[in-house]
């Protein structure tokens, strides 16, 4: 498993992927913005730059995350949805959660409260 962090502000964002039954389940501590946006789209990716079919992003540990956030899971919903994918959100807390049902996120890409359940479905 590795660990992802941007160089010029270490701890500000750790990512961690892992792939979970076939699933690429990407853990996210820290908060997500427009510094950050690049290296979270490229941990949304496999390690050859391609889009992997299906993703959870586990939000849990996201303290705060804008706008550019919001672009990068709609972009990466996309790229999966076009190869016949999915996208799946789980354990956002509440900020987050609030601001996903804000701009309606919550209505293309599934939220889920836990891993578990974002697997299952």
């Amino acid at each position: 498993m590795s660990n992802i962090q941007k160089e010029d502000r270490p701890g500000r964002l750790s990512i961690q992927p892992e792939v979970v039954d076939g699933v690429l389940v990407v853990t996210v501590h820290g908060e997500i913005d427009h510094d950050v946006k690049d290296v979270l789209s490229q941990a949304l990716m496999s390690e050859d730059g391609t889009t992997p079919p299906r993703i959870v992003a586990d939000l849990s540990g996201v303290t705060f995350m804008d706008s550019s956030g919001i672009n990068v899971f709609v972009t990466a919903h996309r790229r999966v949805s076009s190869a016949q994918g999915w996208l799946r959100i789980a354990g956002a807390q509440e900020s987050v959660v609030r601001l996903l049902h804000l701009v309606g996120i919550d209505e293309v890409i599934p939220c889920h409260p836990t891993i578990e359940q974002a697997l299952s479905t």
